[in-house]
């Protein structure tokens, strides 16, 4: 058993920290206020071959596995949580099931350009009335000839609006419950295809967030994914490994919130001393530290299980659900260490703890982790 990262993770961890802290890291508190798209760190990432990195080889990419791509999103998180999310909605909810179920004539076609970012991804599974419960979908797709004609809403998309591509999971049956929705790839400039105004949020407010409109989409047939029907199972598959990236993207946001809760608690003076001099500061520091620790690791671990085979919802989930409510737990204790300082932007600290609650919502709240835990324990999975 080893803990130690080996020379290639290594590398890309002093590449993706580097370029993340001197470029990203600068740029977060404009986008955050502005709520601007951030095209230029896209542009940054995709240069330097971390946008479409777990593309195969043969299609353009570097065929770099989860725990890599696991370990850009946490430093590209650590710099700006809101870019973390591009990264994992691109690299992983758009690629990984193209990679994973597409036929060969749908891999040709989309994935050199999601390598090379000439085209980015997105993934549309939630809609109005099937958030929790993603079996419940009500967009429909019709099978007239050689394509399927969709209409209905996806709501709350990362990179809505903005990405060229998008897994949309439509009902081509109604009488076969979740057996009965199949996945489509989606361009976003076909007929029929339009988006609502990005939504305003609390946190990653650089990461566009949309509604998704489907009004009479004519997609070939060709861009079905897999089989008719299996689309619950490759949505079930993708936000596995989605949900490591969510994990990540939590474990970044701690990170820097040590890295921040450190340096001030050193500088900062109270009563004649630092305030890392005070127990009641030391204590908060310690369990920020130990539950990172952990966080990484389940993390880590989940990341390297699911490029092998086999079932690890149970691994992923618990991943997600450690990291999110560390990240949470731990950012508002930030806020804390910081005093009023913590209250205004300048300190950075409210961006780290706004950003940190939606990983305790997306790509499966931690009520459903807790679920899925349970459920595997229990021996009810």
């Amino acid at each position: 058993m080893d803990f130690e990262l080996d020379e290639e993770h290594l590398t890309v961890r002093e590449g993706i920290r580097k370029l993340a802290q001197s470029r990203l890291a600068q740029r977060a508190d404009h986008y955050d206020q502005t709520g601007e798209y951030p095209w230029d760190d896209v542009k940054d990432l995709a240069e330097n071959g971390y946008l479409g990195m777990t593309v195969p080889e043969e299609f353009g990419g570097l065929g770099a596995d989860s725990l890599a791509n696991a370990i850009v999103i946490e430093e590209v998180s650590r710099a700006d949580a809101a870019v973390g999310t591009i990264v994992d909605v691109h690299n992983t909810l758009a690629v990984d099931p193209l990679v994973r179920f597409g036929s060969q004539r749908l891999k040709e076609k989309y994935l050199p350009g999601l390598a090379s970012v000439e085209i980015l991804g997105a993934y549309a599974l939630t809609e109005p009335d099937a958030g929790s419960n993603a079996a419940n979908q009500k967009t429909l797709a019709e099978k007239s000839g050689d394509e399927y004609i969709l209409n209905g809403r996806k709501i709350f998309i990362s990179n809505g609006g903005v990405a060229d591509v998008y897994v949309v999971y439509a009902v081509t049956d109604k009488t076969k419950g979740s057996k009965g929705i199949s996945a489509f790839i989606v361009e976003k400039d076909m007929a029929g295809v339009s988006f609502g105004p990005p939504e305003d949020k609390l946190g990653i407010r650089a990461s566009h967030t949309t509604e998704v409109i489907l009004d009479n989409v004519h997609v070939p047939a060709e861009n079905l994914l897999g089989q008719e029907g299996e689309g619950y199972k490759i949505a079930l598959a993708t936000l596995d490994k989605g949900r490591v990236g969510i994990a990540a993207q939590a474990v970044g946001i701690l990170q820097a919130a040590l890295d921040k809760s450190v340096k001030y608690a050193k500088e900062r003076e109270q009563f004649g001393q630092p305030l890392s001099y005070f127990q009641a500061i030391q204590f908060k520091i310690a369990e920020m530290a130990m539950d990172l620790d952990a966080a990484r690791l389940l993390t880590y671990r989940a990341a390297w299980l699911v490029d092998r085979p086999g079932r690890w919802s149970k691994e992923t989930s618990m991943a997600k659900l450690f990291a999110s409510t560390a990240a949470m737990k731990h950012t508002v204790q930030a806020v804390q260490i910081h005093g009023g300082y913590g209250y205004v932007r300048e300190y950075g600290v409210e961006r780290l703890m706004r950003d940190a609650k939606i990983t305790e919502i997306y790509e499966g709240t931690s009520e459903i982790q807790h679920i899925i835990i349970s459920g595997f324990v229990l021996g009810e999975k």
